[in-house]
């Protein structure tokens, strides 16, 4: 059963075409992701897909089933900034039971309208969505958003793409089109995601640079690459093995044409001008060998050759160092010598210290205890969220050699800044282009050329993967590991992670900062195991625990039974229940009346609720009694 199916779907911007008649179908429960590099137009597709953007060509076709709701979440959310965030949570949505709770909501307003409160009433208890609301806060909760009744307004880019996930989640579509889920989420996060969009009855389309999404989730990824679309049935790694065939064969294919264009255009610069049927049509062929000959392969290698500074033995030292806000605590007497050439990765949740533990490293913000001692021949290359700030109405290459018109490289050359950046995939024509004009990935991707320029021996990487495409990532990921100088990465990519660090500072909260030998995987397949192992202890605790209160109360029964105040209690109990139903079928009665009013209604349901819950309580200690009898 088909979802969705795209024919001859084209976009450009300007001069610039991102793709051009592709044609893909989607159908129920597959889970696809689609790849390609920054600027190629994932997130443009995405948008022309869920019906945001409207597709380019005569012949262009967008066909949906009609009987599906589609979630979209796009990379900026678009949020009322009037709203609360409860209010954002609600608003937008088919759902049946967020559509009952927000009619109900709506009733409360208008008492007067007795016919819509009962409507709103009988699909509440129809839908079982009395409780939803909770359900609702628990979720906000669980991605990190508090203060329900917070404007929408006063929230953090990272906090509204969280919200925008929630109310996706919670809406809970039969579709869903995902552009980056995991930005500006932790990595538990990250994995409580990851199980939820692994169930069977999602279809799932989305673009992200997770590697382990990729892998875990997917059975199928489809490849943008230089305005065509290559798909591939498999996850991640089905991905790159079946990519490499296809570019292997293209290799093969390109240099097959590239021999019959020479040949072919020796034919045509000896042929003399009377031209017969036969020589006519070999002219015709020869526009396509040549277009086909002349068809080039972008490279897809970024190359990063940057000349390292000298390392002094002195390197940093962090002695005893604390840090808090008020009554939050988020460094506690941290010490570590940093030795040559480590690659430190920091784990922990969202709010933890993580971002104020590198800035004291810096030294941009002092220690409320301790000191740092920083060796001479330091220079930090410090990359972070904040500090993309790059001139917009700059050209990409003038950004550059605002930095340096020239490199030093390793053995002594020297590179331009131009060349710099064709090895960063900036075309010489994409150089001239404005900053502005640039997606989100490539405004990261320079911004990190921009720090590795200062020639740095003491990189401090945080959030570098977000919005960067695979390629790059990749190598990056090589350049990190050929560094010679020291790492310190905060990343929510567990991928990159395992590949890069040798060991993790883990944030465990109150200020405890453990040191922790391996990588993420390592880290979270341990802790795994010690809270499965406290769970079983704490289980066989409660046991025994149960087991002595069981055999107690059994010699108490024994030697004691009833005593004269309990069998007095028990007479007692039992007036009580027998008055108490009798009250309870007298507001029974009354809900039959005529002419009920909305107010009514809701005090005899108050009523009878609080009537029930003294039975209840009443019969349980009768029980008790009883028991002991």
């Amino acid at each position: 059963m088909n979802y969705l199916s795209l024919e001859n779907i084209s976009k450009s911007y300007g001069e610039k075409t991102l793709f051009k008649n592709l044609n893909l179908t989607i159908a129920k429960g597959q889970k696809i992701a689609l790849v390609a590099r920054n600027g190629s137009g994932k997130s443009t597709l995405l948008r022309v897909i869920a019906g945001i953007e409207s597709p380019e060509g005569e012949n262009a076709k967008i066909e949906t089933r009609q009987d599906i709701r589609i979630g979209f979440l796009n990379q900026d959310p678009d949020f009322n900034d009037a709203h609360t965030i409860l209010e954002s949570v609600f608003h937008r949505t088919e759902n049946p039971m967020i559509k009952a709770v927000r009619d109900y909501q709506e009733a409360m307003l208008f008492p007067d309208r007795e016919k819509q409160m009962q409507d709103a009433l009988q699909a509440m208890d129809d839908l079982k969505a009395w409780d939803f609301e909770a359900r609702v806060k628990e979720m906000l909760s669980r991605f990190e958003i508090g203060a329900f009744e917070q404007l929408v307004g006063s929230l953090s880019g990272g906090q509204q793409k969280r919200l925008a996930l929630v109310q996706l989640l919670i809406d809970e579509p039969d579709f869903l089109i995902l552009d980056e889920p995991t930005n500006h989420l932790d990595l538990e996060l990250i994995e409580w995601l990851e199980e939820y969009l692994k169930r069977s009855s999602l279809t799932l389309f989305m673009v992200t640079h997770d590697r382990y999404f990729l892998e875990n989730i997917c059975d199928h990824i489809v490849e943008l690459d230089q305005g065509n679309l290559y798909r591939y049935r498999g996850n991640y790694s089905d991905f790159l093995e079946k990519k490499a065939v296809r570019e292997e064969n293209e290799a093969i294919e390109l240099d097959k044409s590239k021999k019959l264009f020479k040949k072919e255009l020796q034919w045509i610069r000896r042929m003399p001008q009377a031209r017969t049927t036969k020589a006519k049509s070999r002219v015709d062929k020869f526009d396509t060998i040549k277009e086909k000959a002349h068809k080039t392969k972008l490279d897809d290698k970024i190359q990063i050759e940057v000349k390292g500074r000298r390392l002094g033995s002195k390197i940093l030292e962090a002695q005893y160092i604390s840090k808090s806000y008020g009554d939050k605590k988020l460094v506690d007497n941290f010490f570590y010598k940093f030795n040559r050439g480590e690659k430190v990765g920091i784990a922990g949740p969202n709010g933890v210290g993580k971002t104020t533990f590198l800035k004291l490293l810096t030294q941009q913000i002092r220690p409320d205890g301790g000191k740092l001692i920083v060796g001479g021949t330091i220079v930090f290359g410090y990359y972070t969220q904040a500090g993309i700030n790059l001139k917009q109405d700059k050209r990409v290459i003038d950004v550059i050699r605002d930095i340096a018109e020239f490199l030093p490289l390793a053995k002594g050359q020297k590179l331009t800044a131009a060349s710099l950046l064709e090895r960063f995939l900036f075309s010489r024509k994409q150089q001239q282009v404005y900053v502005s004009q640039l997606s989100g990935g490539e405004k990261r991707r320079l911004y990190l050329l921009t720090v590795l320029m200062e020639n740095p021996n003491f990189l401090i990487l945080d959030e570098p993967t977000n919005d960067l495409d695979i390629l790059t990532l990749n190598v990056l990921e090589e350049f990190l590991l050929e560094f010679d100088g020291c790492l310190l990465v905060v990343s929510h990519d567990r991928y990159f992670m395992d590949k890069i660090v040798d060991h993790l500072f883990v944030f465990e909260g109150n200020g405890k900062i453990k040191d922790y030998l391996g990588n993420y995987s390592d880290y979270r397949k341990d802790k795994k195991k010690k809270e499965l192992e406290q769970q079983r202890a704490d289980r066989d605790v409660r046991k025994q625990e149960e087991k002595a209160t069981r055999a107690i109360e059994q010699k108490a029964k024994e030697a004691e039974g009833l005593s004269r105040e309990d069998k007095k209690e028990v007479k007692r109990l039992e007036r009580q229940i027998e008055k108490l139903e009798a009250e309870k079928e007298k507001i029974t009665a009354q809900f039959n009346e005529p002419n009920l009013t909305p107010e009514k209604i809701e005090e005899l349901s108050k009523s009878l609720g609080a009537v029930k819950e003294q039975i209840e309580e009443k019969e349980m200690r009768w029980m008790e009694l009883a028991d002991q009898a």
